[in-house]
Parts: C-alpha cells; structure tokens; sequence
C-alpha cells in the first residue's frame, strides 16, 4: 500500500503539479522534431557522399568530392557527437539563438556520415549485371546509378535507415547541453522543483522505451512486406 502511494504522489508531484506535464510534452515534441528531420538530413547528405564514393570506385572520377566525402567520414564519425554539438552551436553557428535549429543540424551531419555507409553497402549490393545493363541501353553513368541502381538500394536499407532514425531518437538526449528543453532536460527540471530523481527518470526511461518499441515493431512490418514483394 506505501509503494502504491509512493507511486501516486510520484505521479502527481512530476507531471500533475504546475501542469508539469506540458514541460514533458514540449520536450517531447522536441525529440520527435529534431529526431525526425536530422534523420531527412542524414539521409540526404548520406545518399550524396554514397553515390560520390561508388561512381569514384567504378569509373576513377570525382577524386575531390570523394576526398571530400572520405574526410567528411572519417572526422565525424571518429569525434562524439556531443562534441560535435557543442562546436556547431559555439563556433561555427555562434551568431545564431536558435538551438533546436543548430542541434538538428548537428545531428543531421552526424547522422549522415553513418548513413552514407548503409546506402553505399546498398548500392554495391545490386548486382553488377544491372548496371551493366544500363549501360548496354544507352545509360549514362548516372542515369543508370540514378534510373536503376538507387531503387533498388533504397528499397534494400530502408530497415536499416529506420534504425538510424531510432539511434538519432536515443542520441538527441544530449541537446540540453544547448539549453534546448527535450525530455532529459525536462526531467531534470522537474527534478530541481521537487527533489525526486526517481519518479522522472524512470517516467523518461519509459517513455523512450515506448517510443523505440513502436517503431521496432513498424519496422519489422516494413521489413515482412519488402520481404514478401521481392517473394512475388
């Protein structure tokens, strides 16, 4: 009955109380905003710097933008991503208060370094003998790249673009560092109003959990249907 209790009080003294829960709700909607378009971010920057670093490795062009691809792999995805952060809002976006907009940034350029690897291991798992058919059609290179090959390697990694999607979700717990309020952050300031650190990090935890959980599960219905079009 004393847990019961504990749990009740727990419950109202974090969300009820001063309408703390709209503190959880606005964090909240500012993980799934920044999640969501660092993700589009990443996904664009990746396909990009993909499709530079396989045109480079089949027909010897594009040496600069694949240097440039190269180095822009190698740096982000060698430093942390809070580092990355804090230079983003610090140094190269210091004239700018807009934190949410900075942070989506900074994880869109990290999210792309790492999706560009998933696309590329797409893209070189298409069978050479389309592209060889494209080419014995008339296709350029890069129609063929752009025509025939993508496709199919966008249809093969969305599963694993979904699970990028949820590593941005975990990873943007980090964005308090930029004053911006998501749910870590509006944890703990609720914590420094009622001294309980029990009641909301658990409640965070949770609500992560339920998030990650259900794109989980959408993500292996994606995966079932792809699994049962490429049967048919």
């Amino acid at each position: 009955m004393d847990f019961l209790n504990s749990l009740v009080s727990g419950f109202e003294k974090t969300f009820i109380r001063d309408d703390r829960y709209k503190l959880f709700l606005e964090g909240l909607g500012n993980t799934l905003l920044i999640a969501l378009f660092a993700t589009l971010m990443g996904v664009l920057i990746g396909t990009i710097v993909a499709v530079v670093k396989v045109m480079h490795r089949q027909t010897g062009k594009l040496r600069l933008l694949n240097a440039i691809g190269e180095l822009y792999s190698t740096v982000i995805r060698g430093t942390p991503v809070v580092v990355q952060l804090l230079i983003a809002y610090n140094i190269i976006f210091a004239f700018s208060d807009r934190a949410v907009l900075v942070g989506t940034i900074a994880f869109g350029i990290n999210s792309g370094a790492y999706v560009s690897e998933i696309i590329r291991a797409g893209i070189l798992a298409v069978d050479i003998g389309q592209t060889e058919a494209g080419r014995s059609l008339g296709l350029s290179q890069g129609a063929t790249m752009s025509k025939i090959i993508m496709p199919q390697a966008l249809k093969n990694v969305l599963p694993a673009v979904g699970n990028e999607f949820i590593s941005v979700l975990k990873e943007t717990s980090v964005i308090g560092y930029l004053g911006v309020v998501d749910l870590t952050r509006a944890a703990e300031r609720v914590i420094t109003r009622t001294a309980d650190v029990y009641f909301p990090y658990i409640s965070i935890a949770l609500i992560y959990l339920v998030i990650v959980c259900g794109l989980s599960w959408l993500l292996k219905k994606l995966e079932r249907r792809l699994a049962r079009s490429d049967r048919g």
